[in-house]
């Protein structure tokens, strides 16, 4: 264990820094619940195809890293809304237990497909940008961590700002509030919740985007980065949008503490840990409310 001053300063800024990514990849799985309910298992393999694709663009055509958004995000919101029609409208209506197994076998159809494709290999990238290292005082931060926290936070306000300010965002705001009065008040639900779900896996374009710099790509990736969102969307409140951002700071502050702290496989108990400390004595979440 390791108790140095600078080594906790750098553990805090890191942990800062990867949890606005982690509150990304959390806000479309709390977006998708939010709206319908649905407990999407196939999250973190969603994001693991955004991954690939950001990463043959920078490898095969050359791409600037963060010129790939222009690609990922559109792709994952067309591959999210493709496999929602395909797979999940028809079960809409179905005892949750089906609409589990089922996310659960677009999550392993997803992953043995990669591996079958791309084989077990673990890829990354190789830029300018990793280069580039900011020093404040014992804090040494590199430039695509900064860019992917500011990315973050920008992706998440434009996301918050459309759903509060726009006709559709509205919309899809009153189709998860009760679904039976916006059919009466002429919004079509089944079209809202497309545009839902299409655009919570929108957002893990950007997140792929964003962490492709400094991450790594795999068709075992979305296993971990999809319980992270799990965790993190526990921890801010099933639903609760601002919440799902608080808690993935808190994820990433306990996963780079924990890091910094303990060695190896240990870190991990101090992230799951505080998950059950949560799961306890404040299963609400971190911002929601207790119910009298």
């Amino acid at each position: 264990m390791t108790f140095s001053s600078d080594v906790i300063l750098q553990a805090l800024a890191s942990g800062i820094l990867i949890g606005g990514v982690f509150a990304l990849i959390s806000i479309g799985l709390t977006l998708i619940w939010g709206v319908m309910k649905i407990i999407n298992f196939a999250h973190g393999e969603f994001l693991m195809i955004g991954l690939y694709i950001a990463y043959f663009l920078i490898t095969g055509w050359g791409w600037d890293p963060y010129l790939t958004a222009l690609v990922t995000i559109p792709g994952l919101f067309l591959i999210g809304a493709l496999i929602f029609r395909v797979t999940i409208r028809p079960i809409l209506k179905d005892p949750t237990m089906n609409q589990i197994m089922l996310t659960l076998g677009v999550s392993l159809m997803l992953q043995s497909g990669a591996q079958m494709l791309f084989k077990a290999d673990v890829l990354s990238v190789q830029t300018k940008y990793k280069t580039i290292i900011m020093n404040l005082g014992p804090v040494a931060v590199s430039l695509p961590e900064i860019i992917a926290f500011v990315g973050s936070v920008a992706t998440t306000l434009i996301l918050y700002y459309y759903l509060r300010t726009t006709d559709m965002g509205r919309s899809i705001r009153a189709s998860a509030q009760n679904p039976a009065a916006a059919t009466l008040m002429g919004i079509d639900v089944r079209t809202t919740y497309l545009l839902a779900f299409g655009l919570g896996s929108a957002t893990l374009g950007a997140a792929a985007t964003l962490l492709l710099p400094f991450y790594y790509t795999s068709p075992t990736v979305g296993m971990f980065l999809g319980l992270i969102a799990f965790v993190v969307v526990v921890l801010g409140g099933m639903g609760n949008f601002l919440g799902a951002f608080v808690g993935g700071l808190i994820i990433g502050l306990t996963e780079s503490l924990g890091a910094a702290l303990f060695q190896g496989s240990l870190s991990r108990v101090f992230t799951f840990g505080i998950f059950i400390l949560f799961l306890l004595f404040r299963p609400e979440g971190v911002l929601a409310r207790r119910r009298a």
